[in-house]
């Protein structure tokens, strides 16, 4: 066997299942052989790859429909023929196994076979998000090594396509760009999708590809959302891919009756994981949105009769406000999990009460292992408003300290993840990579938590979020749980403040719901209600329009600290020049 390594093109010889399970399997990445042995023997991991589970649910239900977008419709049959298509005319372009490919494409059908295509050839899928710009893109091209990109000519009245060709110009690696929803390419270094998928008898198109990868071989490659440095690599297989999807469909109960509603961005890990991965293991159907509006994505939920949902908060609560029980449908909807940032227990019992059908249930995860912890059904209620959930089979979740060392139930530290679902690696970056573990094997994650006896872990902020007053450890999320219950606050965040005296003092920043008016004496009040300790209020509020969100929907508190930090300096100024 072949070792990873940050080649030109990377790839790993990896047996089959069969093989596994008769014999000792080498270690991969943080998977031990005992490790790798377990989860093939409990079905998380497996030897098919993407591109197999599509081919087999077309030849077994080629007319039923696997991705709409409003626009676009693919059944199995479809999207296994156009991915083989677009595959041969990939290869032509001289992609092969391990090599790279740059997706960044909104919430389109196309998406899904462009993915299928990638698989195919056994390269390696880099997405990055539609928000992304010429800094971010031109970043994740040149340290994936991307070969070819595939983009919109336009979406959002942006170039994609002029921006493509400035990135071409500057990443010497980057040969070319396969744009999609256009009728032609220039014909230097870029083609449309039209152009590019061959024609010709599918199964000697097929044929003619050869062996693609196998399923622990290099399948993603992810990046962090980078609010505070720049964006990590996360190296992930098919298998760890599948293995969070394949616990998550389990969990809920998902069969091929199930149509996922996919708003999250498909370019990214959440979005990726339960819009287009989850449906495929189940042989059910997904509808991609591809651009955010509450009252759109409360009609097309009632249209295409979508049963399940995994969204950011910020979806679930933006679609409250905007439900009209007069005029909307929201009785297929039997799932919605909130994933991407923890959700306030507020809006757990708020969506429950306005949508009695559905069960609203909080995820807790990162790009590195995809799922962390996740309610079910089976769980008590409860337990959406007082944690965050509880790992899922053939995982484990623990809370360490600062050496690494377990903490007791009750106590908070780090939250970290051993499982079936964590990468392989930060892809060219094995120095962050071994800072990752505990001694025992466990991923920090880096956020803080409070565990249990029963398993349940509550996230209570970032290890860099918490807000130390004159030595006292303040959790931005206590607060910001009970602040978002106010009827005069639609959305908050509080973060630290410097102050000279005790070090930093805690500032909400609020967007207020509607035209309705909030001083700190208001703010003070309704927390002394709920009992809190007054050295844990707020001692200063900024009101905004809206707060600085990363595109899967996490507040970027590094932002709000630095506004903060640049207001207290500017008053100070101010002070003394009077």
């Amino acid at each position: 066997m072949t070792t990873l390594t940050a080649s030109p093109t990377i790839f790993l010889l990896i047996p089959t299942r069969e093989e596994v399970m008769a014999s000792s399997p080498v270690a991969l990445g943080p998977h031990t052989p005992a490790d790798i042995t377990r989860y093939y023997a409990s079905g998380a991991w497996q030897d098919r790859v993407l591109h197999q589970l599509v081919a087999e649910q077309a030849a077994a239900h080629p007319d039923r429909v696997f991705v709409t977008d409003g626009d676009q419709t693919f059944t199995y049959g479809q999207l296994h023929e156009r991915s083989i298509r677009i595959a041969a005319g990939l290869r032509d372009l001289g992609v092969r196994r391990g090599d790279r490919v740059a997706v960044q494409l909104p919430n389109w059908a196309e998406f899904a076979a462009v993915v299928a295509a990638i698989s195919r050839l056994g390269a390696v899928l880099v997405p990055i998000m539609p928000i992304f710009r010429y800094e971010e893109v031109s970043y994740a091209i040149e340290h994936s090594g991307a070969v070819v990109s595939v983009a919109p000519e336009f979406f959002h009245k942006f170039d994609y396509r002029g921006m493509f060709r400035d990135v071409r110009t500057a990443v010497p690696t980057l040969r070319h760009t396969v744009v999609v929803r256009s009728e032609a390419g220039d014909g230097e270094g870029e083609s449309s999708l039209e152009e590019l998928a061959v024609d010709g008898d599918l199964a000697e198109l097929d044929a003619s590809l050869g062996d693609g990868a196998g399923a622990d071989d290099p399948f993603l490659i992810v990046y962090t959302s980078g609010t505070t440095s720049r964006p990590k690599g996360c190296l992930h297989t098919f298998n760890t891919v599948h293995a969070s999807a394949v616990a998550m469909v389990r969990r809920l109960g998902i069969t091929e009756e199930d149509v996922f509603f996919n708003p999250s961005p498909v370019a990214h890990s959440t979005g990726l994981v339960t819009g287009l991965i989850m449906p495929l293991v189940a042989g059910g159907g997904t509808h991609f949105q591809p651009s955010w509006d509450p009252e759109e994505g409360l009609r097309r939920i009632a249209q295409y009769r979508c049963t399940v949902t995994y969204t950011a908060t910020t979806f679930i609560s933006t679609l409250m406000q905007a439900y009209d029980p007069d005029r909307h449908d929201m009785g297929s909807i039997r799932f919605w999990v909130c994933a991407g940032a923890p959700i306030p227990g507020a809006v757990v019992q708020a969506a429950r009460s306005l949508f009695p059908g559905c069960s609203v249930l909080g995820l807790y995860g990162r790009s590195e292992n995809m799922t962390t912890t996740m309610c079910g059904p089976d769980d008590v209620p409860e337990r959406s408003v007082t944690s965050d959930g509880r790992a899922l089979p053939d995982a484990e979740v623990v809370v360490v300290g600062l050496d690494g060392a377990v903490l007791p139930a009750g106590e908070e530290g780090d939250v970290a993840y051993h499982g079936p679902s964590h990468m392989l690696e930060y892809y060219r970056d094995p120095e962050q990579t071994a800072a990752l573990y505990t001694p025992d094997g466990f991923s920090r994650s880096g956020d803080l938590g409070i565990g249990d006896d029963a398993g349940f872990v509550r996230v209570s902020g970032r290890v860099k979020d918490i807000i130390i007053r004159g030595g006292l450890n303040i959790s931005s999320r206590e607060v910001e749980d009970l602040l978002i219950g106010h009827e005069a606050i639609q959305a908050v965040a509080v973060v630290a403040m410097p102050d000279r005296r005790l070090g930093e003092r805690s500032c909400a920043f609020v967007v207020l719901a509607g035209d309705a008016d909030l001083t700190l004496p208001d703010v003070s009040a309704y927390l002394h209600e709920h009992r809190v300790a007054i050295q844990k209020h707020p001692e200063r509020i900024e009101v905004v329009d809206a707060l600085p969100m990363t595109a899967v929907g996490k507040v970027r508190k590094n932002v709000l600290r630095e506004r903060i930090a640049e207001i207290l300096e500017s008053e100070r100024n101010a002070s003394v020049s009077s």
